[in-house]
């Protein structure tokens, strides 16, 4: 499956991480000494479920590297519209493909087991979307303190995930108006159940509407079949939109850091034991023979 990776996104000066940005893509800013993109290029560079890589909203300038091929689309302005360019250049590079990995770049802290979690899921059945929920309790293990949009259903209080699949031809479709009122509404669960109609909001308000009915719900209104997958990575939902949140994830990939470094030290040490033990300059020198001078002292032979 190939991956459409959204960095279009350019915080505006009213905007909380705008002081990290200063007009820059939110995709560039620095995370650990990378940009937060490259970390989630990184996860699926390392996956054995993508194939290839398509970028929205960034250039071949931006530096940025994948070990898988690599694409770019340039920015078309809003969410939806650089979607949908996205998916065309899927459908372009692979034209029987009828699904996408789609991948916020702002989830730094995602890696190639949620990758490949998320794709095999979904392509158990085939639906035309499948959207990751992560339970609260799941994100605030993980992330305690990470402040969260929370959606409160009957049975469980979840926040959206930031890596779904989709169907290629839904996306690219003609459908504008209401897609892009979805997507402009995506942090508030009360804007989208409005959009969705009366028999969404009203039990959502009063805590009676369940996941699966939510998703029912969804899919008539749209006349479209998914599915909502309860993600067990918190990861996957934790996305930088407050400062707070980055420098969160900051201090968290650079432990990952320092981990990696510390493991790989004695795994060094140990390919150079091994490496000198088996090597013929790493024995120990021969003595060297000793032979009597003419007046009876012995000297090392040169």
């Amino acid at each position: 499956m190939d991956a459409i990776v959204s960095a279009g996104g350019v915080p505006v000066p009213e905007e909380p991480l705008y002081p990290y940005t200063l007009g820059r893509p939110k995709a560039m800013v620095d995370v650990a000494g990378r940009p937060m993109i490259q970390w989630v290029l990184d996860a699926l560079s390392d996956s054995k479920t993508v194939e290839n890589v398509v970028v929205v909203g960034l250039t071949e300038k931006s530096g940025l590297k994948c070990r898988k091929k690599l694409y770019y689309v340039s920015n078309q302005g809003k969410m939806l519209e650089n979607l949908r360019a996205g998916a065309r250049k899927a459908l372009e590079i692979n034209r029987k493909a009828e699904h996408a990995l789609l991948v916020s770049s702002d989830i730094p802290t995602i890696s190639a087991e949620m990758v490949d979690w998320v794709v095999n899921t979904a392509s158990r059945t085939n639906e035309d979307i499948y959207y990751n929920v992560i339970q609260r309790e799941v994100m605030e293990k993980r992330f305690p303190g990470s402040k969260r949009t929370w959606t409160r259903l009957k049975d469980m209080e979840v926040c959206g995930g930031d890596m779904n699949v989709g169907r290629l031809s839904l996306i690219v479709g003609d459908d504008n108006d209401t897609w892009e009122k979805i997507t402009d509404a995506r942090k508030s669960p009360f804007k989208q159940a409005s959009l969705i109609g009366f028999n969404t909001i009203v039990p959502l308000f009063f805590r009676q509407l369940t996941l699966e009915k939510a998703v029912q719900n969804i899919m008539a209104r749209f006349d479209i079949t998914g599915r909502a997958l309860i993600c067990p990575y918190a990861e996957v939902g934790m996305d930088v939109d407050k400062p707070h949140q980055l420098e969160m994830l900051r201090a968290d990939l650079k432990k990952r850091l320092k981990k990696a470094e510390k493991a790989a030290k004695p795994a060094g040490k140990a390919k150079a034991r091994a490496a000198a033990k088996s090597s013929p300059r790493g024995k120990k020198p021969l003595k060297k023979p000793v032979r009597s001078s003419p007046k009876g002292k012995k000297t090392a032979r040169r």
